[in-house]
């Protein structure tokens, strides 16, 4: 089997993350053949799924002795098949690339590290060879997090996309939401009512303040800097009444030595500068799910 074989049968199995997009189809027909697929070959095969229905699988190859271990790690979750030109899990090749969804990030990956997997213990270890094939990358992480939990290599290959380049530093991420208090109100009654999205405009543009003066002052050397930006705003109700809340989601990508922490001190910054320009300015920051930035010599 060719990796661009194999990854032709990866991409035609839909395993859209169902935490990005509801009823998704998630992780359980795509780690059901990867796990076939090194069986056949040998491999001991442990299939992981404390969360139901997002299994991940560490396919073993167990060396002769005496060498070190070594983990190739790809997630085969992929993100939305919506707004994809064409059918997303009918793999074509144009020229010398394959297109579908998911055949760059990361299938291609996957099929590559299975293939390299399968020829080296053909030929041979004395080393453990672990591969991970695993759930839930594009969302929260809960595949290689739970492979981490129950098993462990001298080293590890990601096979995500880069280019051919090695990846020795990668930006973290934290997501927040900061609601906008507001009051509740008929449209008729400006006297009694607050306007919470209006509120949250001058939120808005502290935080786009903010994500200009990161971007504006680099710290690290791979990186640069940090950034933050607004994903998604709700409130409202209907256009005859003041919104009573306003809730904005934010992301920020995060450099080595930035945590959730920071990402909370700068949204209270904002908040407290709205709120001295105008008390009746009023919201409450929740800081939410974090992956910590991380790199290595």
């Amino acid at each position: 089997m060719t990796p661009v074989d194999l990854l032709r049968r990866l991409v035609a199995i839909d395993s859209v993350n169902p935490d990005l997009v509801p009823g998704g189809a998630g992780e359980s027909a795509i780690a059901g053949a990867c796990a076939a697929i090194l069986a056949a070959e040998g491999f001991e095969i442990h299939r992981l799924e404390a969360t139901p229905g997002r299994p991940s699988i560490v396919a073993i190859a167990r060396g002769s002795g005496g060498g070190r271990s070594l983990m190739f790690n790809g997630h085969v979750d992929t993100v939305t098949l919506a707004g994809y030109d064409g059918d997303p899990l009918d793999p074509r090749i144009e020229g010398d690339k394959v297109f579908g969804r998911g055949a760059f990030d990361m299938k291609s990956g996957v099929a590559a590290m299975m293939v390299a997997a399968i020829r080296a213990k053909r030929a041979g270890l004395r080393g453990d060879l672990l591969v991970a094939c695993v759930a839930d990358e594009e969302y929260a992480s809960i595949g290689t997090a739970e492979v981490a939990r129950h098993f462990r290599a001298d080293a590890a290959v990601i096979t995500e996309p880069s280019h051919h380049e090695l990846t020795i530093a990668h930006k973290g991420f934290v997501w927040a939401e900061v609601e906008v208090k507001g009051r509740a109100a008929h449209g008729s009654r400006p006297d009694l009512g607050v306007d919470a999205i209006a509120k949250a405009g001058t939120f808005l543009v502290g935080l786009d303040a903010l994500g200009r003066a990161l971007l504006a002052s680099p710290t690290h050397p791979i990186h640069g800097s940090g950034s933050v930006h607004a994903s998604l705003i709700r409130g409202g109700e209907e256009l005859s009444s003041y919104p009573a809340r306003c809730v904005v989601s934010i992301e920020r990508r995060t450099i080595p030595g930035e945590t959730g922490e920071t990402l909370r001190a700068e949204l209270e910054a904002i908040v407290a500068r709205a709120k001295a320009a105008d008390p009746a300015f009023e919201a409450e920051v929740r800081i939410g799910l974090e992956r910590a930035p991380f790199e290595i010599a």
